[in-house]
């Protein structure tokens, strides 16, 4: 199965290609964020080539639909539109947070996880995910809160990028992974997917958006820093 993968919903840009079975997966990283807008298509030209596949040779493009960052996730979804519709391939719609799960299987081989992702001003994007067999089962659909809002049962791990940035703030677990949602994650899950018929035509490839702004209002603002000045130990706020 020929199947390309990519994800934009963090600072990180991953691209992947898988070319059938035997062969090794073909993987590039680079900047995300902003700069994946313009480093995306000509990274999948460069990744398809060195594969030796053309876009209508593609079984499947599989992209990391959110929750993430607006532009990263505008930028997948675009691009996979884009691409599908030219080649006339078909496109397959992956939640990033399912993708930091897979991720974190992979390294640490965790099986009950709370995927987390930092979402800025203070919040992060989180669900939780168990490990059934080969196949993942929705345990928390994706959601937005505060670290301490999400809900760790006993046993399970965290994973996800906002370990060193809200540490203090997330909720006692067993077990703590880096991980982000990488497209040979993306690649892992595709098959599975594609067997249960879950592809769309181009016109459905479309971001999964969770929050309905980017920016904090004044007065929300100011209630972020009260918060933080209410919590900040006595020794250094009074330094």
């Amino acid at each position: 199965m020929n199947l390309l993968a990519f994800d934009t919903s963090t600072e990180t840009l991953s691209i992947a290609v898988a070319r059938g079975a035997g062969l090794p997966v073909l993987e590039r990283t680079g900047p995300g964020g902003a700069q994946a807008s313009a480093a995306l298509i000509p990274a999948i030209e460069d990744l398809l080539a060195q594969a030796g596949l053309t876009l209508d040779a593609l079984d499947a493009i599989a992209f990391g639909r959110g929750p993430g960052s607006f532009t990263g996730l505008r930028t997948a979804a675009a691009v996979a539109q884009g691409l599908g519709f030219g080649a006339d391939v078909p496109v397959l719609p992956i939640d990033t947070l399912l993708a930091v799960a897979e991720e974190a299987h992979g390294v640490a081989g965790v099986t009950r996880v709370v995927a987390m992702l930092d979402a800025r001003m203070g919040e992060v994007y989180f669900a939780a995910y168990e490990r059934v067999g080969e196949a993942w089962v929705t345990c928390a659909p994706p959601a937005l809160g505060r670290p301490e809002d999400a809900q760790v049962p006993p046993g399970w791990a965290i994973a996800g990028n906002v370990l060193e940035l809200h540490g203090a703030r997330l909720p006692a677990a067993a077990t703590q992974v880096p991980a982000l949602p990488t497209a040979r994650a993306l690649l892992r899950l595709a098959p599975a997917m594609l067997a249960d018929g879950r592809t769309h035509g181009a016109a459905e490839a479309l971001p999964l958006y969770i929050r309905d702004k980017v920016a904090q209002t004044t007065a929300e603002r100011a209630a972020e820093r009260a918060r933080k000045d209410l919590h900040r130990p006595a020794a250094e706020s009074s330094s």
